[in-house]
């Protein structure tokens, strides 16, 4: 395998519509000088973008994983699984207060499943969305110490909910909080904060709650000396982990790697009937499958009805009763899918030019629902290459949803101006809050200034990081195999993309409901490929012309034979520059 690896230093191209592509420089790789000549020097090139800088540490990367963290190393773990091994030997009732988004459901499956197998007696909880809200609330709170509750167990909340745990401790009831979100300036008074972002994130890896969830679990298990078999929550692991976007690091990465192999043969009859409402080949899930096609359904019980659907799809006992949820979702995201289209459509209308250069996009509106949000400042926010904020103007409150760009921390935007929310929480790539709709003209003052002083507009043009230059004659089996072992890709593990040059265009035909994709094919010497390019039919190069492409290689799953074909992130009429 070949490649024109010729890069040294980073350099800024030119992509279309506005885009550049940021070709990387080639980092040093010094410290591969004793590995031989079975690891090519484009795959040496792609483990050192991602801080892999010797043999050995690439050995271990691309190894098989080994041993996981010792959960005794997660802050505060011993002291929750002292209390949870106390409840499980006692029968205690033990409430499980979780999330309503795919991390918070698999969170809450994995607590319930693994404390009933001890003995205690599990009672889960999560909060509708449209009347509670996110997070523990004190009338929950007092709900569920009226149901016998002596415990009280968050799951992906809990870290800044100061109110509610005082209140669970008045009731009698200890609090274990298991949760992944930022480390707010003042912390509840649980009995344990189980969180792998406190202590300077001296743990070393940041998996989702799920995650955090399964070290407490499987640690329990090895206190009370009982036999664990992780397979089936190491399968909810991984769903949790790539649909929160969990940095794709260290152990975490190892957690996926796991996981995806444990839905590969999941018996799980939620998890079947699932992929079976789908479409999806269990044995062929990868993160791809999980981030677009099985998280967004689990995701839309909470945005449009309630996550106790998903949360009885994943505990369902039997087939039968696993197919009509499933089927449930299937209805409900599908409904999700049409509520989005009119939500970007209000966005689009209610944003001025001026919005759209800002450094920040905020849209508040009474038409768009608090479960589509989410979804709805995602879309702006890779449309528009900046964070945005969007809310639901509802009954005197704002309740919106923050996503962000790879350079903004937008957690910690709102901690700078937390006096303006009622509440607030999340991470650095996503985030959320509530606040009074009077304040909504100070708010969007105040958050686009903060954020002008923290974002360099310039800079926000859509930018496409390219690793290096591969031109498609070097593509061969044993490449593609490498980039499978590079993986699994998300947040600090970006899915690799090359640079091919003057490629010829040999066909085009835009695709899609809307005509927006563009399906082609390109010859580089006697080999042909077939290529898509989503949202580029408008950029599209006429055959018989030539191009420049950044590309990378994927199974072509919609045509269902698994042959290899592009997928081109961006393409331009071939330059020489």
């Amino acid at each position: 395998m070949t490649s024109s690896i010729d890069t040294t230093t980073e350099r800024i191209l030119r992509g279309s519509g506005g885009r550049r592509w940021r070709l990387l420089g080639t980092p040093s790789l010094d410290g591969y000088a004793d590995a031989g000549d079975g690891l090519p020097q484009i795959v040496r090139v792609l483990l050192a973008h991602r801080g892999v800088l010797t043999t050995e540490a690439a050995r271990k990367y691309l190894g098989r994983p080994g041993d996981l963290t010792d959960a005794r190393l997660m802050p505060n773990l011993e002291t929750a699984v002292t209390r949870l091994a106390r409840a499980c030997e006692a029968g205690e009732t033990v409430a499980i207060f979780g999330d309503y988004d795919v991390d918070g459901v698999t969170a809450t499956a994995v607590l319930v499943e693994g404390l009933t197998a001890l003995g205690a007696k599990a009672i889960p909880y999560l909060p509708d969305r449209f009347t509670e809200g996110y997070g523990p609330n004190v009338r929950a709170v007092r709900q569920l110490a009226d149901r016998g509750a002596t415990l009280l167990v968050t799951a992906d909340t809990g870290t800044s909910a100061v109110t509610e745990v005082a209140e669970a401790n008045g009731l009698g009831m200890d609090v274990v909080i298991i949760d992944h979100h930022t480390i707010p300036d003042v912390l509840p008074e649980a009995l344990a904060i189980v969180n792998p972002r406190l202590d300077g994130l001296s743990y070393g890896s940041e998996p989702a709650a799920v995650g955090v969830a399964y070290k407490v679990i499987h640690d329990l298990h090895d206190r009370l000396g009982r036999g664990y078999d992780p397979t089936e929550h190491r399968a909810l692991v991984a769903l949790g982990n790539v649909c929160d976007l969990a940095p794709m690091l260290a152990e975490n990465r190892d957690l996926v790697r796991l996981g995806l192999e444990a839905l590969r043969v999941a018996r799980r009859p939620g998890l079947l009937a699932l992929f079976d409402a789908a479409g999806v080949r269990q044995a062929e899930i990868n993160e791809t499958t999980i981030g677009w096609v099985i998280g967004p359904r689990i995701n839309a019980a909470g945005r449009m009805e309630h996550a106790k659907i998903a949360l009885d799809l994943l505990l369902a006992r039997t087939s039968d009763e696993a197919r009509g949820l499933a089927a449930h979702l299937e209805e409900l995201n599908r409904t999700r899918r049409d509520a989005t289209v009119d939500a970007l459509e209000a966005s689009h209308n209610a944003l001025t030019e001026d919005d759209r250069r800002g450094p920040l996009i905020i849209v508040a509106s009474e038409d768009i629902s608090s479960g589509i949000v989410g979804l709805c400042a995602g879309r702006l926010a890779e449309e528009f290459s900046r964070p945005a904020i969007v809310m639901e103007v509802r009954d005197g409150e704002l309740r919106a949803s923050c996503r962000s760009i790879e350079s903004f921390d937008v957690t910690a935007l709102l901690q700078r101006n937390a006096d303006l929310f009622l509440r607030y929480g999340g991470h650095r790539a996503a985030a959320g809050f509530s606040a009074d709709a009077t304040r909504l003209p100070e708010l969007r003052d105040r958050l686009i200034a903060d954020a002008a002083q923290h974002i360099d507009v310039e800079s926000l043009a859509p930018t496409i990081p390219v690793e290096c230059e591969h031109p498609l004659e070097a593509i061969d089996g044993r490449f593609v195999q490498w980039l499978g072992l590079i993986g699994p890709h998300g947040v600090g593990n970006p899915l690799p993309l090359f640079l091919a040059r003057d490629v010829l265009v040999t066909e085009t035909r835009a695709v899609g409901a809307d005509g927006s994709h563009l399906q082609f094919s390109v010859r580089a010497g006697t080999v042909t490929w077939r290529a898509i390019s989503f949202g580029n039919a408008e950029h599209a190069v006429a055959p018989g012309e030539r191009a420049d492409i950044v590309y990378t290689v994927k199974r072509d799953d919609f045509r269902g034979n698994g042959s290899l074909q592009l997928e081109v992130t961006d393409l331009r009429p071939a330059t020489a520059d």
